[in-house]
Parts: C-alpha cells; structure tokens; sequence
C-alpha cells in the first residue's frame, strides 16, 4: 500500500520529472555514489560539468582508487566543499581494496564509508539498485515540512527524527528509485525556496501548507546569526620575469584542505617577515590589490592580495612537496582553492595584455 503523497507525485514524476541527467544514464553503484557527493549542497546545473569531466577522467572506482588525490582536487577546483574530493578517494580506496570493487549494498555498509551519510547510502541503494531506501535531502525535508506542516526547523533534531519517520512512511516499496527522484526534483522546481508554484503542484489538494496559505512559512528557519568577518592577506610572489607564481600546500585538514592556496600571513605580521622566514627576497615595491571576498558555509573571508617580485626563485631551499612554483602558461594538474584560481587567472589575463 503506498501513501497518497507518492500516489500522486509518481504520475507527475513520470511526465514532468527529470529523466535524462548524465548519472541516470547507464547507472551504476559508481557513477550514481559520484552524482550524490557532488549533489551534496550544489545544485544540479552547476554539477553536470564536473561530473562530466570527473567521468572522463575516472571511469570507475578502480580508477579512481588509484589517482593521487592531487588529480581528484584538480577537478574538483570550484566546486567547493573539497572535503567531499577527499572522502570520495578515501571511500573509493576502500572499496577497490576491501570490498574488491563491489559496491556494499545496504545503507547500513554504505553509510560507513568516508563522506556518505545516510540519506546519501539510501540515494545510491535505491537508484542503482532498486531497492527501498528512504532519503532526506533538502528538497525531501521541504516538500514534507510543507505537506505536513511541521513546526521547527529541519536542522533541530527532534524535527529531524520526525522528517525521517514521515520520509520512510511515504516511501513506497515498489518504484522506490522514481519515488525518490520525483521527491527530489519536485522540491527543487515546484516546491522551491521561495515562491513555491502550488497551483502547479501534483500535492495541491492535500498538502496542509497550501491548504492554510503557509507555503511560505515551511519550513521553518533557525535563527540566523550574524555571519562573522575574517581577513587575510595572501602574498602573489611571482619569478623575476612574471611567468610563475609561488603557491604553498595547505594541510590535509581544515578550510581547503590539501590544496594548493597562495601563502598568508598571520595578523599584525608583514610580509617582510614572511620573506625573511623564509630566505626569500622581494626586487621593487609591493602592490597592494583590491580586497575580494569569499563566502564560505559560517564566515566571509576578506582576502587582500598582494603582488611581490622576487628576487630568484629558491626552490633549492624550500620544503619538498610544501611549495610549488605555478606556470601561469602551463598551470598543471593542481587543486586550488577558487579565489586563489581567481587570483592566477587576473594576473595571467594582466600580463597578457600587457604584452
């Protein structure tokens, strides 16, 4: 017996859902792991071509097990979240190496894996292998809270423990993989954010929200605080003649982990001090750039850039594996944050046009 929630959004998926994405195609447990990391907090438009790319270069999870994590962040590079990158080539290690390149295929096995929680393991499970298995992304937590009218907001966990019990009643035994992407997509059309289409809406009559003409109060928001302001400043250090740009590795962990970023300095430091550190010497006068701002998911980030020419470039006394001089010509294979490809890309388009 199905609910009449999915009694009436299948008929609607079937004729006006989404069917010809690239990771619905030829579907296995691999392209559709792939699609649901990527679909994590990024919307569908801006994943197909990095998912296209991504399947290109790593066809399967063999090949992906096997790439330094350097290849994986490199295309990775903008679509932000790079923790995602990391996990995805842990798990797909572990898999290649423990499981044999079998996917495991309960939620319960798959939810163990670096980077895939539970909504995600229920996505891949009912997509890939037809089976029943309840997920809870955003656009799944919207729809219900709007057709139920639930009060609090999907963050607090006693709402949460209601929205999975609601998810796993609605969810049917049979077509459990349409179910879910009918759901899916219709929070992501007609059940948006903001100015949700109800008389569109296959659950017109029977979503509570609508019924009352509180559509636009479900879900519920948690109190936003303020976000805070950090600042930085990173140092541009170019070769004498312009052509490389000195970039340094950031640690594993933390705010873009593992990528290649320009190196900061410390508050209330200089960059007298930095190059001296370091045995690095300046030719000219600084240029002090205009500030560009970064948002990431809790703060803003201020990054003031500022361009330095030095002297020669020092690889022989820097780290290995720590600092990398970037060919603006022919940058590489690198993962680096996205304001520091900005960066790379205004002065690479500078010098350009000043030749």
């Amino acid at each position: 017996m199905t609910s009449p929630l999915a009694d009436k959004l299948l008929p609607w998926f079937h004729e006006h859902g989404r069917h010809d994405l690239p990771w619905q195609q030829d579907k296995t447990p691999y392209r559709v792991w792939v699609s649901e990391i990527m679909l994590q907090q990024t919307q569908v438009a801006t994943v197909i071509p990095y998912y296209t790319r991504f399947m290109q270069r790593f066809p399967d999870v063999e090949a992906l097990a096997k790439a330094d994590e350097e290849a994986v962040l490199h295309l990775w590079t903008g679509l932000g979240y790079y923790a995602r990158a990391r996990n995805l080539h842990k798990a797909a290690g572990i898999i290649h190496r423990q499981y044999k390149g079998n996917f495991p295929d309960t939620v319960e096995a798959l939810a163990e894996l670096p980077g895939i929680g539970r909504s995600t393991a229920g996505g891949i499970i009912a997509a890939a292998l037809n089976k029943r298995a309840v997920i809870l992304d955003g656009n799944v937590k919207r729809v219900l809270c709007r057709y139920h009218c639930i009060e609090g907001s999907p963050e607090q966990t006693a709402t949460g423990k209601k929205l999975w019990a609601l998810a796993d009643q609605h969810t049917p035994e049979e077509n459990c993989a349409d179910y879910n992407q009918a759901i899916m997509d219709l929070g992501a059309s007609l059940c948006s954010r903001s100015k949700p289409a109800c008389a569109l809406c296959p659950l017109e009559k029977e979503c509570e929200a609508n019924r009352r003409n509180l559509a636009s109060e479900f879900p519920q928001k948690k109190k936003k605080k303020a976000m805070p302001v950090k600042s930085t400043t990173m140092l541009v250090l170019q070769s004498p003649d312009s052509s490389k740009v000195l970039l340094e590795k950031r640690p594993p962990s933390g705010i873009w982990g593992g990528l290649w970023s320009l190196p900061e300095i410390p508050a209330g430091d200089t960059p007298l001090s930095f190059l001296m550190v370091h045995g690095m010497h300046q030719t000219g006068t600084p240029e002090k750039w205009q500030p560009i701002r970064h948002t990431f998911s809790h703060f803003h980030l201020d990054i003031t850039p500022m361009l330095i020419t030095l002297e020669v470039p020092r690889d022989a006394v820097m780290e290995k594996g720590r600092w990398h001089w970037y060919d603006l010509a022919n940058p590489g294979q690198l993962g680096l944050a996205a304001p520091v490809k900005k960066l790379l890309d205004a002065l690479s388009d500078r010098i350009e046009s000043s030749l």
